[in-house]
């Protein structure tokens, strides 16, 4: 409900107070050559929904093998599925037009706001960061982990701003959404998983 109330803030009320938004993904246009455009291709493919769906699968697939606790493994595939129900949601409620500037990427059949590829990627590699973050005995090898699994979701916001599929709102909604899915996830992993070892007991 956030998320929907802040769309249709910044496509009714706020819509004409943020015309700086366009104005940043102007300058990045501005500022566009081939190598960053070779650049950001990749980092903007890393949310496409294939790439997402193969690595939630292999990475769950891995910490069931590695812990056979299906309910650890689930947690991932969890926050994408859930962010994906709320994105999908939004977007069709609230049918922002992307930014007016030339894409560099094809518009998947989705409005601008919130930022889809940013939503699934910060819900998958958070997941995969709070799950490092308890399960890592090393502490630099910890935070290594941890903050290589985020550089993911902000390589992808990038992306999709410098290649103008998306306004700075959708993206940081992206963020928001993938964030809270992630951690409704998580947390719903650690209420399931001290009410089985309490009903063991």
């Amino acid at each position: 409900m956030v998320i929907l109330g802040i769309g249709l803030l910044v496509t009714g009320p706020l819509s004409g107070t943020l015309g700086g938004e366009d104005d940043i993904v102007r300058t990045l246009v501005s500022r566009r050559s081939n190598t960053w455009n070779s650049i950001t291709f990749y980092w903007s493919h890393i949310g496409n929904i294939e790439w997402v769906i193969a690595v939630c699968l292999i990475g769950s697939g891995l910490i069931l093998w590695r812990t056979r606790d299906w309910r650890l493994a689930a947690v991932p595939c969890l926050a994408v599925l859930l962010q994906f129900v709320i994105f999908d949601t939004v977007s069709i409620l609230v049918g922002r037009a992307r930014p007016p500037v030339r894409e560099l990427d094809l518009a998947p059949p989705t409005t601008s706001y919130p930022s889809g590829h940013v939503s699934a990627t910060m819900a998958l590699y958070l997941t995969f960061a709070l799950l490092a973050a308890t399960r890592l005995q090393s502490g630099w090898l910890c935070r290594l982990t941890v903050v290589a699994f985020l550089t993911f979701p902000l390589l992808v916001a990038f992306g999709r701003l410098y290649e103008g599929m998306h306004h700075p709102t959708d993206v940081a909604a992206g963020l928001f959404n993938g964030v809270v899915c992630a951690l409704l996830a998580f947390n719903w992993y650690r209420h399931t998983h001290r009410a089985a070892g309490a009903h063991r007991t």
